[in-house]
């Protein structure tokens, strides 16, 4: 099998010596980059978002790379298979972009020194292995926001998938903003153990809708929960990508990823012989988040969500600041101060004034 992995650090070397001449054919070899997809890249959602992500890097960096992704691929043992096989057929870079697959991603890795890794929303590095994730909570608490203004029950629904940190901090962030917004107002979570199923989906939006909530978040990877708000004649709040079409009545913003500047950066960082290990978190300032609020929103509801947006983007605002406590009362951040990325990533625990029960 090539040697590809030796390319990167050959480039760098020639352009550190100023040299204009070509490698030759092994140089001018396109670098290999694989992606691991969970759902299918026609989810409309989390999966989709990552495709448009690897399309972004084709078309930034055109005959430089070749890429390639496996969908629909299970957390665990088949997640393993098929990274490890990447890793073999000759693939320089891989892209793994589901939280289950993080310790999978780690063992090939260490069983592949020469080939770079990322994993998506996993929170271990090693030299060869990356991390990266949205800052997802910052679109949550605007998304709380307009759920505290527009909502008549104060009851809010969460379809949530699994008791992840990830999926956790991002209902602390709802309700902290209904805290601050709309006080006395709850948010309910059905869990359904899975990222993309969508009748198990419409099914918790159906269950959250007849207990009386009438704005709809989800942090899973199909429309159906929008779909369902819209024909229940409820609010909702998209995910991962702009749902605004699957519900025009419902949408009042949507929590969208743009992977593809990081995908784009990451790629050419290891074509260049730059690339290092990291723990990238990207949010509103780096735009890997959006926010395309609907016109459903009355314009100084609007106003004040911009704001908001713009007080994150400048660092004058962070939505985990203290004091903030758990369901029990025990402080978890001081008053005044700010979570480190290293406390949300870790965070197991419901906010105050959450009524659901976290699952064990």
């Amino acid at each position: 099998m090539q040697k590809k992995s030796k390319k990167p650090l050959l480039r760098a070397l020639v352009a550190a010596l100023g040299f204009s001449a070509t490698l030759g054919a092994s140089a001018a070899d396109p670098l290999k980059v694989g992606f691991v997809y969970i759902g299918p890249i026609g989810d409309h959602g989390w999966t989709y978002q990552h495709e448009q992500g690897r399309q972004a890097v084709i078309k930034e960096l055109g005959d430089k790379v070749e890429t390639s992704y496996v969908e629909n691929v299970p957390e665990g043992a088949d997640a393993e298979r098929v990274i490890r096989n990447m890793a073999k057929g000759g693939f320089d870079l891989i892209f793994t972009t589901s939280f289950g697959y993080m310790n999978p991603t780690l063992k090939v890795a260490k069983q592949f020194p020469n080939v770079t890794f990322e994993h998506a929303t996993g929170y271990k590095q090693d030299k060869n292995t990356a991390t990266y994730l949205s800052r997802s909570y910052e679109g949550r608490y605007v998304g709380g926001f307009l759920a505290a203004k527009m909502t008549k029950t104060k009851k809010i629904g969460y379809v949530a998938s699994f008791p992840i940190p990830e999926v956790i901090r991002d209902i602390n962030a709802i309700q902290l903003a209904l805290d601050k917004y709309n006080p006395g107002s709850e948010i309910k979570v059905v869990w359904v153990n899975s990222w993309f199923d969508p009748g198990k989906e419409s099914d918790a939006a159906n269950a959250l809708i007849d207990q009386g909530v009438d704005v709809v978040f989800q942090h899973t990877d199909s429309p159906a929960p929008i779909q369902t708000a819209e024909r229940r004649g409820v609010y909702s709040v998209g995910y991962a990508s702009d749902m605004a079409h699957f519900g025009p009545k419902a949408v009042l913003t949507s929590i969208v990823n743009d992977w593809g500047p990081h995908y784009v950066k990451s790629t050419q960082a290891v074509i260049d012989g730059t690339w290092k290990s990291q723990d990238f978190w990207g949010g509103l300032a780096e735009d890997t988040i959006r926010l395309p609020i609907s016109d459903l929103v009355p314009a100084d509801v609007k106003a004040e969500a911009e704001q908001i947006i713009a007080d994150i983007k400048s660092g004058a605002f962070h939505p985990f600041t203290g004091p903030i406590k758990d369901q029990s009362g025990v402080e978890k951040i001081p008053a005044g101060v700010a979570a480190t990325n290293a406390e949300l990533a870790s965070m197991n625990y419901y906010v105050e004034n959450v009524k659901a029960e976290l699952p064990k």
